[in-house]
């Protein structure tokens, strides 16, 4: 009787506090609203004796739409979770992603209305579930510009993909985090539930759907198989709130050579085709905080005992692939001119501005200026790569080789093979490019 008490109580405050009203608030992030934070006060958060309900946890849950109908299970070990039936579930590729909120790159965009219903269905969908998992973990793990991140799913083994995912943050991190991201992932949902997106077969596996006004990610189906779409879904989420908090979301990698930490700036055939570089690659996954504070990726990284908050770059590489003779193996940039090519991302004739190919909702040329300023205080020195010598993409161990020559005052000087014409060539491409694609460029920033 008491938890039937309890049940209508929570959904009297959803009734409410509806969620096409109250996943906003005013918060303090530069170009977003953000979530609000989720309060489990400690006085609330006793268990009633017996029926297994966390007073701050379920009105924590029931603010942002999810009703407890049996049983929630909040921060599981990974053993726990599977013994709660969690199994590591094949690697899926290609789910939709679908973005609101984003300025440049990724895929499709989602209306606020299309989100918002989504968004409904899913949590009357884990609300009719028995058995809930709440999973807490943090995007960065910088103990300034980390980014929390609530997990409110019906199945273990998607919990699990997440947990695989996230770094681990104590139980009540999240409760006084201003600005919480929450994944809601509803794994057996019916098909006809996303019917109205009219995505067809793409959707099969599922789909997900990222609102970076709301700080809110849906996964449905299988979708949480496909770790890159959910990578790149809540790299986009926490980028506006890690760029608040004065860190810089950057789509890069850590690369350690002995003492030395280099922050790589590299295009994914770069990685792919380079595998003595990938051994020193601390992961292999793209993302990375860059603050005063140091570097931090933003995801779990290959070597759960390694640090993950690591010191200040030793140097800053940008990998270009450009087999017109333009740019030699290797060139010592300033901080103007790797701004510059930072926000061009050349590769072949074709530009990926700041190195991202995934939805990004960060305005790129504040973010140039703001890796500008970084490495004029820090005095990071910065090169330029080019991967493709003679038309031939260089071996990993060449690119090492390369990469441990900045670390020496003993560079030597690497002259361009191309005529003044192909130069020029090149520079018109790159200024064409970058004038239509951004406006008010510093006159710092120069090929």
């Amino acid at each position: 009787m008491r938890s039937a008490l309890m049940r209508r109580l929570f959904r009297a405050a959803l009734a409410s506090s509806s969620p096409s009203i109250s996943f906003t608030s005013s918060c303090y992030c530069r170009f977003y609203a953000v979530s609000a934070p989720l309060v489990e006060d400690g006085a609330q958060n006793r268990s009633l004796q017996g029926l297994g309900v966390s007073y701050g946890l379920n009105w924590a849950l029931a603010a942002r739409g999810v009703i407890i109908k049996d049983k929630s299970f909040h921060n599981l070990q990974k053993s726990e979770l599977q013994k709660k039936g969690a199994i590591t579930v094949e690697h899926l590729a290609s789910v939709p992603l679908y973005v609101r909120g984003c300025t440049s790159g990724g895929g499709p965009e989602i209306s606020k209305a299309q989100f918002g219903k989504i968004l409904k269905q899913v949590t009357s969908h884990i609300s009719s579930v028995s058995n809930i998992f709440v999973q807490d973990g943090v995007i960065g793990s910088s103990p300034k510009c980390d980014v929390k991140v609530r997990v409110i799913s019906d199945n273990p083994s998607a919990t699990l993909s997440l947990a695989n995912i996230l770094w681990e943050t104590p139980s009540r991190a999240i409760s006084h985090d201003s600005c919480p991201l929450t994944v809601y992932i509803a794994s057996s949902i019916s098909s006809s539930a996303m019917d109205f997106l009219r995505i067809g077969s793409q959707a099969s596996n599922g789909f997900a759907a990222a609102d970076v006004e709301r700080s809110s990610l849906v996964i449905c189906g299988k979708a949480f198989a496909d770790g890159t779409a959910v990578k790149n879904a809540l790299a986009a989420l926490a980028a506006p709130v890690i760029f608040a908090r004065e860190g810089l979301p950057l789509s890069a990698r850590l690369l350690v050579s002995g003492d030395s930490v280099i922050l790589l700036f590299a295009p994914e055939d770069t990685i792919k085709k380079c595998a003595e570089l990938c051994k020193s690659l601390v992961s292999i996954n793209t993302g990375v905080i860059l603050s005063s504070h140091g570097t931090a990726p933003f995801f779990q990284i290959k070597d759960p005992a390694a640090s993950n908050l690591l010191k200040k770059p030793s140097s800053v590489i940008f990998a270009i692939a450009d087999s017109t003779g333009v740019f030699p193996l290797i060139s010592k940039l300033s901080p103007g001119q790797a701004a510059y090519h930072f926000l061009a991302g050349y590769q072949e004739g074709k530009f990926v501005p700041a190195y991202i190919k995934g939805p990004s909702p960060i305005d790129l040329l504040e973010l140039a200026k703001a890796l500008f300023l970084q490495l004029i205080e820090n005095e990071i020195p910065s090169f330029l790569i080019n991967v493709s010598d003679s038309g031939e993409h260089i071996s990993g161990k060449e690119f090492i080789k390369l990469v441990e020559s900045t670390l020496s005052s003993k560079l030597s000087d690497s002259k361009p093979n191309a005529s003044d014409a192909k130069v020029a060539n090149l520079k018109g491409k790159y200024k064409s490019f970058l004038s239509r694609k951004f406006h008010g460029l510093p006159e710092e920033f120069f090929f």
